[in-house]
């Protein structure tokens, strides 16, 4: 494992002509024990520990998710993994054992979803949709909280990229509501990676089209900011409040939803509420500073406005 890396960061130049063979034998080992693994995922027996190391491996060996993207029969294999949790989510009836062999599945998939020869692949088969269950689940037991994190860890990796596709093809489904609801009601960790997939998609013009489209899903949307700075004012996290900052600022570049923002947007944020949770974060005191600009600059405001309910 350690020489694999170490052939990663080290160049040429810098190994002596001995320990180069030395290193290239011993990374060439690692792919053979990665080659044997992904073999082993095929036999029922093998496969809880073949799971576990290969998610070992992912950060290690560079082409891990072509390797298992073309393995026949792999990717089957980690669905399977994850469909045969599915009886266990409703009713809650997960065990540890079951939340850990599982979601060392979905770290080989977030794998997959990363490497850029293996996503667009990855989002045709429309493999996202078989984690959007683990998402709905409301359980607060550690072994739920570990799957809806991992399970969100895949999407994260996915819109990371800034690619439109991701954000097109994530706009098809029902990741907007499963994200809100995470926010409103996850853990500080859970609802810090759902609101990075929601600032992601609100980057995206696309993204902020479609959810600046309706009054109903802007509203959601603003709703649930509303009440995460309100409990982040008694709760602070410097972490979360970054990306609710970035998500309400990346809002109010919308005509539409800058003038819906300019009365709903919560006094914290105008106030000095957060003044000592970011008092070494330049980078949200300087969004923060902008979205009070943005909203207070008087311009000509959109006569459309956001469409409100029908009476």
């Amino acid at each position: 494992m350690h020489a694999l890396g170490m052939s990663q960061r080290l160049n040429s130049s810098a190994i002596p002509p001995a320990n180069q063979s030395t290193v290239a034998a011993l990374a060439q080992v690692e792919r053979e024990k990665v080659f044997q693994w992904i073999i082993e995922l095929a036999s029922p027996e093998s496969r809880e520990n073949a799971l576990l190391e290969l998610s070992k491996k992912r950060e290690i060996v560079p082409d891990l998710a072509p390797m298992l993207w073309n393995s026949f029969g792999t990717v089957a294999v980690l669905l399977q993994e994850i469909v045969n949790i599915y009886p266990f989510i409703n009713p809650p009836a997960l065990t540890a054992h079951q939340s850990n062999r599982v979601c060392n599945a979905l770290a080989l998939l977030q794998c997959v979803a990363s490497h850029p020869e293996t996503r667009s692949a990855f989002l045709q088969a429309h493999i996202p949709l078989f984690l959007y269950p683990f998402l709905h689940t409301v359980s607060k037991t550690r072994q739920f909280e570990y799957l809806r994190l991992t399970s969100l860890g895949v999407i994260g990796a996915l819109v990371k990229t800034d690619e439109p596709e991701v954000i097109n093809f994530l706009l098809t489904t029902e990741i907007i509501p499963l994200c809100l609801r995470i926010m409103e009601s996850g853990s500080e960790l859970s609802k810090t990676v759902a609101t990075f997939i929601l600032q992601k998609i609100l980057l995206d013009e696309t993204g902020l089209s479609y959810i600046c489209q309706t009054y109903e899903r802007f509203s959601h949307v603003a709703m649930i900011l509303c009440k995460m700075v309100m409990t982040l004012a008694k709760e602070p996290s410097a972490r979360l409040l970054k990306h609710v900052v970035r998500c309400y600022l990346r809002l109010s570049d919308n005509p539409r939803a800058r003038e819906a923002l300019r009365q709903c947007l919560p006094d914290q944020l105008k106030d000095n509420t957060f003044v000592p949770v970011l008092k070494d974060d330049t980078s949200t005191k300087r969004w923060l500073g902008q979205l009070i600009k943005n909203l207070t600059e008087t311009g000509v405001p959109d006569p459309r406005g956001i469409p409100l309910p029908p009476q």
